[in-house]
């Protein structure tokens, strides 16, 4: 049996993302009271994950409905171009099988990326590569940022977007239950632990709050 989730956490604080300054001069300060009269920007965050429960392998490569998978996200951004730090693809699936670990690929409406897209890059033992500053600075040009992240036995994705983009891919996603896998939205903020994240393995059948298991017929 293969499960699919993908994880969401919305509103985000896109000025979370920036380094902070420890020495703020008078300008900077009369400028931080400007900026917090104003909105606050926020991006999204997405984590896409797989289990192969009948081999006990876990992450999105790793069950059956993988392609189908990269399938329906090129679907959900098809109006989107695809870019590494080697250069344009023709569509996400060459581009993630371009990129190791650690690296990403991003999605934007221009024709050519001037984004130097190296900088976005992390280590395979690092999980912080959303807490750049150079991540904030391509949010805010409305790139989309993916990243090929390892996960225990293959790797997973991990996506940040300034706009919400979770309809996007929903739709796409859904149909391919209930054929492909088992699908899973779930709410990012309800995670408590490690555990959590590995529900599968020990309450299936009995999901914690905000785990939602989608159906063919499930609504928005």
């Amino acid at each position: 049996m293969d499960i699919f989730k993908l994880i969401f956490q919305h509103d985000q604080r896109l000025d979370k993302l920036a380094k902070r300054n420890t020495n703020k001069t008078k300008e900077d300060t009369e400028a931080s009271l400007a900026d917090f009269m104003k909105p606050d920007p926020t991006y999204s965050k997405f984590y896409l994950t797989g289990t192969d429960l009948t081999e006990e392998r876990f992450g999105l490569n790793m069950i059956s409905g993988y392609k189908k998978i990269i399938e329906a996200l090129e679907k959900a951004f098809q109006d989107k171009n695809v870019f590494t730090a080697k250069g344009p693809f023709n569509s996400i699936s060459k581009a993630i099988d371009a990129i190791d670990l650690g690296e990403v690929f991003i999605l934007g409406s221009q024709e050519n990326s001037e984004l130097d897209i190296a900088t976005l890059h992390i280590d395979t033992n690092s999980n912080v590569g959303h807490l750049k500053t150079e991540l904030k600075e391509a949010l805010e040009n409305n790139l989309i940022v993916a990243y090929k992240e390892q996960a225990k036995d293959g790797f997973d994705l991990h996506i940040f977007s300034k706009k919400n983009v979770y309809t996007n891919m929903f739709y796409p996603l859904q149909e391919l239950v209930p054929d492909t896998f088992r699908f899973f939205s779930i709410n990012g903020k309800k995670f408590r632990s490690e555990r959590h994240f590995y529900f599968e393995t020990w309450t299936l059948d009995r999901p914690p709050h905000g785990f939602e298991e989608v159906h063919p017929e499930t609504v928005l």
